[in-house]
């Protein structure tokens, strides 16, 4: 498989940003016109679809495709230009926020926020998307903080958007948080570009696995991705960093909560497994560091030792506190928020491992495992969310104590509901079996009993809590509001196409295998990686054309 793309797929790479940055001009300057802004924000998400379906075919996926393209912006050379850079992990990725980016806006068009904020809705949701998009393709540190910024600053706004003391007081926590995380993550920047001399990923992977040529002491490495890595975890929503996800998903408004559990939360993920695999596991680092309370050492010749100490301990807080606490919320919102925390540590796990480990098949393979089961989370998640907002503009409440019934009233509703329960569960053949599966495989083939029983521990927790949400809601006796509810067609349409899509997943569960397989690949070939961006270049200023390498 060549790294060198030929004829327009470098031009592939762009696209998804730039009909979203497109999408949020437009829709900024339709503010009074709802109808043409709801069409445009929806030609804007078809187009988005057909663009990721575009890299993920031509670029990753096809047989003669050559497995990653990039693109110089404003034909810079790298590693001075601003590189974007598309190959199987991102568009894993890409794919993943598309399915339920897609689905958001269609629900939006039902069922968007009242007042002012009408007017800045869709640009705000554009902008969202800019930022993750713009996160999962950009190759340089310093670019990826900038559209983590942008992803942020879209989400500030959500997170406050209705108004009330009790959105203001989620939104000042949330800013708080990511205002301190976004200084860390640039004073991490900062002290990368000091001690290497670059922040483009693949010239800082090639300075990093021959430091003699370039005249580096690799040793800070260490401390700063250790920086790096507490932001990261920020972004996923990982214990201990996990206290702003419960007030600022029940702030924001559904269909956008939708896209913060499901879709920016794979942006920290992606972000960890990038760095770690792609860029650091070349620097041969000398780590031992002693753990007295249980008698052992973090060690090894490169960073990921201490990438998958912090993240199996991360990893196994957020399984825990995440199902513990969603078993005693009192709201379908509440449970669906601290589920998701739990959820997330079913991903950092898998990595964890991979980290762990020096064998590359088993690195592969856990890879793979938190890519599938991520995939999962957005499908289930999404639609769980998305499905408390319809709940909520129909019978004017999520309370447990106010709804019962629901099977009876909307029976699409509660299939759909159903399908997602089932499939965070991890019953075949949805797609969350396969992902839970492959995460508990990961740990039998790294002989990790204490992190199977964990890994056990969690998904009784998770029919624990996926069981009293149902039944509290979706069975017993029909109360008054539910009697009394409206139901929405097309977001129950939307919920139902996105649990045929978790049904999809898992009955056709091959090709997606090899997809997260090429992803998992793409994560771990940073020869590849490097020759595509090619830093070399910059010796010739002139030997770039139009983006295409």
């Amino acid at each position: 498989m060549t790294a060198t793309p030929v004829g327009t797929e470098s031009q592939l790479v762009i696209a998804p940003m730039l009909i979203v940055l497109v999408a949020a001009a437009a829709t900024l300057f339709l503010g009074r016109h709802p109808r043409a802004r709801a069409a445009v924000s929806l030609a804007a998400g078809a187009g988005y679809g057909l663009a990721v379906a575009a890299i993920d075919w031509y670029i990753v996926l096809a047989p003669s495709a050559p497995g990653i393209a990039t693109y110089q912006v404003g034909d810079w050379p790298a590693p001075f230009g601003i590189t974007l850079v598309a190959d199987g992990l991102s568009a894993f990725m890409l794919t993943m926020v598309a399915v339920l980016g897609i689905g958001s806006l269609v629900y939006s068009t039902r069922h968007l926020p009242g007042g002012e904020g009408r007017s800045y809705y869709f640009p705000l949701f554009h902008f969202l998307a800019l930022g993750v998009t713009g996160a999962f393709l950009t190759g340089d540190l310093f670019n990826l903080f900038v559209w983590f910024e942008v992803m942020l600053m879209a989400s500030y706004v959500f997170v406050a958007y209705s108004g009330g003391p009790q959105h203001t007081r989620a939104a000042f926590w949330y800013v708080a948080l990511n205002l301190l995380a976004s200084a860390v993550f640039l004073l991490g920047v900062g002290g990368i570009y000091a001690t290497t001399g670059t922040l483009n990923m693949a010239d800082l992977a090639q300075r990093l696995a021959e430091p003699a040529a370039y005249g580096l002491e690799p040793v800070p490495v260490v401390g700063l991705l250790g920086m790096l890595l507490s932001v990261f975890a920020i972004k996923a929503g990982l214990v201990p960093f996990q206290f702003w996800i419960p007030t600022a998903y029940r702030a924001a408004p559904p269909q956008i909560t939708a896209l913060l559990a499901g879709a920016t939360k794979k942006v920290g993920i992606y972000a960890i497994i990038r760095l770690s695999f792609t860029v650091f596991a070349g620097a041969e680092v000398a780590v031992d560091l002693p753990l007295p309370v249980v008698d052992a050492a973090i060690a090894g010749d490169s960073p990921l030792p201490f990438v998958g100490a912090a993240l199996l301990v991360m990893g196994a807080g957020s399984i825990l506190v995440g199902g513990i606490g969603a078993v005693g919320r009192d709201t379908m919102e509440g449970v669906f928020a601290y589920s998701s925390i739990g959820q997330v540590g079913f991903i950092a796990v898998p990595v964890a491992i991979a980290a762990s480990t020096v064998d590359p098949t088993l690195r592969e393979f856990a890879i793979i495992a938190a890519l599938v089961f991520a995939l999962n989370h957005t499908l289930a998640k999404g639609l769980l969310f998305l499905a408390v907002g319809t709940v909520r503009s129909a019978t004017g409440t999520s309370r447990f104590a106010d709804l019962g019934g629901l099977a009876g009233r909307s029976p699409p509703l509660a299939i759909a509901v159903f399908i997602a329960s089932l499939a965070l569960v991890g019953i075949p053949p949805l797609s969350g079996f396969f992902g839970k599966f492959l995460v508990f495989d990961a740990a039998a083939r790294a002989g990790a009993g204490p992190v199977l029983v964990l890994l056990l521990v969690g998904s009784l927790l998770t029919i624990a809590y996926a069981t009293r949400m149902w039944n509290r809601s979706f069975w017993g006796a029909r109360t008054d509001a539910v009697d009394a509810a409206t139901i929405d067609p097309v977001e129950v349409g939307v919920l139902m196409v996105l649990a045929a899509t978790i049904v999809v997943v898992g009955v056709g569960f091959d090709p997606v295998y090899e997809f997260a397989e090429t992803a998992a690949e793409a994560a771990l070939d940073t020869d590849t990686y490097v020759d595509a961006v090619d830093p070399q270049k910059a010796s010739d200023l002139g030997g770039s054309s139009g983006g295409d390498h």
